[in-house]
């Protein structure tokens, strides 16, 4: 990793631990600086301004969340199979300690700024991802779905029920074995509900 690199990383893991402990208007870019262990021209040369730095921080949580979620249905595999690997596209952010951390901070300040929510949201449409996925699982006849977006806010409610929610209150990060229990687990009971029996 370049220097520059290692600094920006340095400076985005001391953002995200300052608006934590702080939230955006008593964060200080002083601390910042000194949480990162670089001098403050250095954040600044980075970071024109706490808000650049915070919006660079959404942004970057954004970029990871819709990395995961690049998953596409295929007709061919069995669809429980599909299913988890739908699963784990969310799955995979839950795991990621510094994306919870990020989360974590976000949604901390999200609570204040109606306007960030409204970008985070336009950003982060996992729901429609979910259910573009379960259009395809309709059409195929693998399940029978009436309305595939609630089906998808139920899909996602139900692995953010317990791996999401209760890790935003203190609980630690799910490690890969508790994922994977709470993933299988939300699959079998979809499709006890909207499988159509074909494998």
């Amino acid at each position: 990793m370049a220097l520059a690199e290692q600094k920006n990383k340095q400076i985005i893991e001391a953002a995200i631990a300052e608006f934590q402990e702080k939230g955006f208007a008593g964060a200080s870019m002083d601390r910042i600086s000194e949480r990162a262990q670089v001098s403050k021209r250095t954040v600044y040369n980075h970071f024109e301004s706490k808000e650049a730095l915070f919006k660079a921080i959404t942004e970057c949580l954004a970029g990871r969340v819709q990395s995961y979620l690049h998953v596409s249905f295929d007709p061919k595999a069995p669809i429980r199979d599909e299913l988890i690997r739908l699963g784990w596209s969310q799955g995979k952010l839950l795991t990621d300690p510094c994306a919870m951390s990020m989360v974590k901070m976000v949604l901390g300040e999200v609570l204040r700024d109606p306007d960030l929510a409204s970008h985070m949201n336009k950003r982060m449409e996992m729901v429609m991802i979910i259910k573009t996925f379960l259009d395809a699982t309709v059409k195929s006849g693998h399940l029978n779905i009436p309305d595939t977006l609630t089906g998808a806010e139920q899909f996602l409610g139900l692995i953010k029920a317990r791996g999401f929610y209760p890790k935003m209150f203190g609980e630690a990060v799910a490690t890969h074995e508790e994922m994977e229990r709470i993933i299988e687990e939300t699959v079998d009971m979809f499709l006890s509900r909207y499988g159509t029996g074909k494998a």
